[in-house]
C-alpha cells in the first residue's frame, strides 16, 4: 500500500506505556480462547469485560517506541486518514454526517468504555466511546499466528473496525445488540455472524476506494483476503480446540468473510452491504 509520506490522521490517542486497573480479562485456558473468538477483528465486548474480576490500581511508565513501533504507528495514521476521508465522502451522499473515531494505541492492556481489555483480544472497537483500539503487537501476530503478512492485511483489520463505527452512526448497533437480552445465544450468534460480514462488507468499501485513489500496490487485496480467511470463526475454533461448533460462530467463516469482504471491493457503495436481508451469507 502507498502510505508514506501521506496524510495522517489528527484522532490518534497514543496510551502505550500505560498500565491500567479496573475489570480486566483472565489471560489463558479456555476463558482466553473464548474471548479471542468473540472480540478478534471487531467484536463489541462490552458484556463481556464488564463481567469480569478486578485488577489493582494502574500506574504510567514512561515508553520509547521502537522503529517498528513508530512506522507502524504512522502506517495506521495514515490508514485512519484515509477511512475518514472515504466515509466522509460516503456518508454525504447520503445526506448523512460522518462522525470520525479516535483510534486508540495501547500496550498490554487499556480501559475503554466497554471495559478492560489485554491485547489478547486483538484488536476492537468500542461504541461506547466510539474508539477503535489497537495494540500494535497485532501486526507481528498477523504474520506469525495467523500467516497474513502485509501492510494491507493491518490495514483490512483497521478498517474493519472502522467497519463497526459505521455501524454505530447508522444505528445498525442499536438495533442489533438488545437483541441479546431477547434471543437465545445460539439464535443471537446468527445476528452477530451478519453484524461482523456487514463491517467485512464496509472493511471492502474503504479498499473499493483506497484503489480507486490508486494506494493499492500489487498484491494488496490478497493480503486482505489472506487476513480475512485467518479470521474466520471455522479456521480459529479448529486452531483452538481441533473441531468446529458451527451454533457458536459469531463473525462468520473463512469463506464468508473473504466473500463479503470482496463484495464490498467490488460494490464501493453502503447499499450493498445489507447482510441482515441477504438469503445467501
Amino acid at each position: 500500500m502507498k502510505w508514506r509520506g501521506r496524510q495522517r490522521s489528527s484522532n490518534i490517542e497514543d496510551r502505550r506505556g500505560k498500565s491500567i486497573g479496573g475489570k480486566g480479562i483472565i489471560g489463558g485456558g479456555i476463558g482466553l480462547v473464548i474471548v479471542i473468538i468473540i472480540t478478534l477483528m471487531g467484536g463489541n465486548p462490552g458484556e463481556l469485560l464488564n463481567d469480569m474480576p478486578s485488577s489493582d490500581s494502574g500506574s504510567n511508565t514512561s515508553y520509547e517506541e521502537t522503529e517498528q513501533e513508530k512506522e507502524l504507528s504512522e502506517f495506521v495514521s495514515v490508514v485512519l486518514a484515509d477511512t475518514e476521508k472515504v466515509w466522509t465522502e460516503e456518508f454525504q451522499k447520503e445526506g448523512l454526517q460522518y462522525k470520525e473515531p479516535v483510534l486508540v494505541l495501547y500496550t498490554g492492556s487499556v480501559q475503554s468504555a466497554c471495559g478492560t481489555a489485554g491485547s489478547a483480544v486483538g484488536p476492537f472497537y468500542c461504541p461506547g466511546d466510539q474508539k477503535l483500539y489497537i495494540d500494535l503487537s497485532f501486526y507481528q501476530e498477523l504474520q506469525d499466528k495467523f500467516q497474513a503478512p502485509g501492510d494491507f492485511a493491518m490495514a483490512y483489520v483497521i478498517a474493519h473496525e472502522v467497519g463497526h463505527h459505521v455501524q454505530t452512526l447508522l444505528g445498525t448497533s442499536d438495533k442489533i445488540m438488545p437483541l441479546r437480552s431477547k434471543l437465545s445465544e445460539e439464535e443471537f450468534n446468527k445476528y452477530l455472524v451478519r453484524f461482523e460480514l456487514q463491517a467485512d462488507y464496509y472493511a471492502g468499501v474503504w479498499a473499493n476506494h483506497a484503489q480507486g485513489m490508486e494506494l493499492l500496490e500489487e498484491g494488496d487485496l490478497e493480503e486482505a483476503l489472506t487476513a480475512a480467511t485467518a479470521v474466520g470463526d471455522d479456521t480459529l475454533q479448529k486452531k483452538a480446540k481441533g473441531y468446529v461448533v458451527p451454533e457458536s460462530f459469531t463473525h462468520g467463516t473463512s469463506e464468508q468473510r473473504k466473500r463479503w469482504f470482496y463484495k464490498g471491493f467490488q460494490s464501493g457503495k453502503i447499499e450493498d452491504g445489507d447482510t441482515f436481508q441477504s438469503k445467501n451469507l
